[in-house]
């Protein structure tokens, strides 16, 4: 797999909450970090994603925000 993508994180799944047009992956890197990411529920169930599935969290951000209040 190649993609232009910088940050490949390998992550386990953790938790799957699917709602009824989204879907929310939890995922944790071998270090502990969380990472959340929402994809579409027909992306969720065409990568066949289960708890305990390793999988990739591909980041691509062109912007990074910060706020305070």
């Amino acid at each position: 797999m190649k993609l232009s993508a910088r940050n490949m994180i390998k992550s386990r799944i953790t938790i799957i909450n699917a709602g009824s047009v989204n879907t929310e992956v939890v995922m944790e890197t071998s270090g502990g970090e969380v990472i959340v990411a929402i994809i579409t529920k027909e992306s969720a169930e065409s990568l066949d994603l289960k708890v305990g599935k390793q999988v990739y969290a591909v980041i691509k951000a062109s912007n990074v925000m910060v706020a305070v209040d």
